[in-house]
């Protein structure tokens, strides 16, 4: 079935159930970023393969609302299938919902699937249209009955990690969770979330392409904690094991029963940017309800010292992969037989190479030339860019490792550079640089971050349109919150242990692209009369490459951070490499 022909059957649907507006959020029950093939219904209704959008359907218009990142993507995929790209004005804003109420400015029926739907994204919905005469229905499925060949929830098997990886066992973090609930005056809390759930139990699988979680639930009270998960999952000794930390194995699909079962004298904590609408709402009326952070949340985001060990080594042989990688490049660009895909391909088997290897942590983006401007880029078939010995290429990658999970940046010049190219990096080089070498005061928040990396590329009058960073999981998901370093006003401390990316860009339409990126942990530096400051410990072990940086725009302490910081990388990776390979980073290590 054509895009145009899903189209067609969802409008003859949404008339019979006298639906004027059809929202489809880019979501799952458990509100992940990355889907299973069974929740990729943006895609398959449109074919837009991005992480980030919602469709939303009338009788006389299908959109697509996406920001920045995605529209050039957008543009082309959505060719022929009858959705047309709205552009956002404000990444992650509702701004769908505003164009649904001008539509119909005498009220209407909207429709969604809450399983598809945070409650934050139902409230939305509903606090903005209800008072403008809209019928909200948060439980409406119109793809399930037209979607032939649907995929199944995967049954991939889990399997627990033990506290010499992780650095703490479930009864220990079952006993934080449940100080978290007592404070929120709560005996029940429910976790939706999957990177929440497998930090949590210390649980992982590969139910979700590049982030090793599984499918499941979790209901914790006082006394019981249940773990909700296909049959056939977990193998008998993994259950005995959770059993021993106070964990009962339940069937995926009685987590709504025993939620429907709940009591009134039962007061259950609930994420509402983590939890789904429909399973929210099948909370018994009488149970009161308090809507806060899921505290696993925040637990997960600040790494133990055994967490950030084990990061420290994965950093190293990531780096190792890398050097490799790029040497490759080097001395077989001249061919003409590199691609964007094969090269993607070459360096993931460069990781698989390294110890505790698991999977790559996203899909990589290896932009030549223009596709590097294009931030979330991903190769495919009729987009392949052969490699040439000349222009930009942006490689942003990343790698699953038992160990911990990476995500770096690196630009390279080809051949044939020009001033422009060098400049540009030069500034975006200065960017995080500047971040990763901020000085603050314990109760900074992310947006101080930003402001501090984005400098330089202001000041030279240059900016770019996302983020200046996200938190990153702990052999978990690439992009884990509740911290962020950007614009928005986002009310969480940094804290020490905190892992998150720096990676500034610059992206010229139609030229290069660049973006070099670090990931740092938060941790305290030193505390006097004047206040409790803390610094960044750079973790990502990767050579910058110099031969684009116009030093007549560096500070003294640019460089001398630049060098410093080529010098680490040598003296961490050259034991690993053979010694040619040691001695080609020794050259691109060079001082400045």
């Amino acid at each position: 079935m054509k895009h145009i022909e899903k189209l067609a059957a969802i409008r003859q649907l949404m008339a019979q159930k006298n639906i004027d507006a059809y929202i489809i959020p880019s979501s799952d029950p458990h509100i992940s970023e990355y889907l299973p093939e069974h929740y990729q219904c943006i895609k398959w209704t449109s074919g837009f393969t991005g992480s980030a959008g919602t469709l939303v359907i009338t009788q006389n218009f299908a959109g697509l609302w996406t920001d920045s990142r995605y529209f050039v993507q957008a543009t082309a995929q959505l060719a022929g299938s009858g959705f047309e790209l709205v552009k956002l004005k404000v990444q992650h804003a509702p701004e769908y919902i505003t164009w649904i109420s001008e539509q119909f400015p005498n009220g209407g029926s909207v429709a969604f699937d809450g399983n598809l739907a945070s409650l934050l994204v139902a409230n939305t919905v509903k606090s903005m249209l209800l008072p403008l005469s809209f019928e909200v229905n948060g439980h409406a499925d119109l793809l399930g009955p037209i979607w032939e060949g649907r995929p199944s929830l995967p049954i991939n098997p889990a399997y627990l990690l033990g506290e010499d990886i992780t650095g703490k066992n479930t009864a220990t973090k079952i006993a934080e969770v449940r100080v978290e609930m007592k404070k929120q005056r709560c005996n029940t809390h429910l976790i939706s979330s999957l990177d929440d759930l497998a930090w949590f139990l210390n649980v992982r699988g590969t139910d979700v392409n590049c982030n090793p979680v599984v499918l499941g639930f979790v209901l914790v009270t006082e006394t019981d904690v249940n773990f909700y998960i296909a049959d056939g999952k977990l193998g008998a000794e993994s259950i005995n094991a959770l059993k021993g930390f106070g964990v009962t194995v339940k069937p995926y699909d009685t987590v709504y029963a025993d939620i429907k079962a709940l009591q009134a004298t039962d007061k259950i904590l609930v994420d509402p940017k983590r939890t789904c609408f429909a399973i929210y709402d099948s909370i018994p009326t009488e149970v009161a309800i308090t809507e806060a952070l899921n505290p696993s949340t925040l637990l997960k985001a600040v790494k133990n010292e055994v967490e950030l060990n084990h990061t420290r080594q994965a950093m190293i042989n990531d780096g190792v992969a890398m050097t490799k990688f790029f040497k490759w490049v080097e001395e077989n660009v001249a061919s003409g037989e590199l691609s964007e895909i094969s090269i993607a391909e070459k360096l993931q088997g460069f990781r698989a190479e390294q110890p505790g290897f698991k999977d790559i942590s996203f899909d990589t983006i290896a932009g030549y030339k223009d596709h590097g401007a294009l931030p979330h880029y991903k190769a495919e078939p009729d987009s392949n860019y052969q490699l040439e010995p000349k222009g930009l290429l942006l490689v942003d990658s990343g790698g699953q490792y038992l160990t911990g999970t990476t995500d770096i940046t690196r630009v390279i010049s080809l051949g044939e550079m020009t001033q422009e190219e060098k400049e540009d990096y030069t500034y975006v080089l200065r960017g995080t640089i500047d971040g990763s070498r901020a000085i603050y005061t314990k109760g900074t928040r992310g947006y101080q971050i930003d402001a501090i990396t984005r400098q330089p590329l202001l000041a030279s009058k240059r900016n770019y349109g996302h983020g200046t960073g996200h938190g990153v999981g702990f052999f978990l998901n690439v992009h884990e919150g509740p911290h962020v370093f950007n614009g928005t006003a986002t009310d969480i401390p940094i804290l020490t242990g905190m892992i998150t990316s720096i990676e500034p860009g610059l992206y010229r339409e139609g030229k290069h692209g660049i973006r070099i990126e670090n990931l740092v942990a938060a941790r305290d530096l030193v505390s006097n009369q004047f206040g409790d400051f803390m610094d960044f410990e750079t973790l990502t072990v990767c050579y910058i490459d110099t031969a684009l940086v116009d030093k007549t725009l560096l500070h003294t302490e640019h460089i001398d951070w630049l060098n410093n910081y080529n010098q680490w990388v040598y003296e961490l990776v050259s034991p690993k490499l053979t010694a040619d390979e040691a001695a080609w980073l020794r050259q691109k290590c060079q001082a400045i």
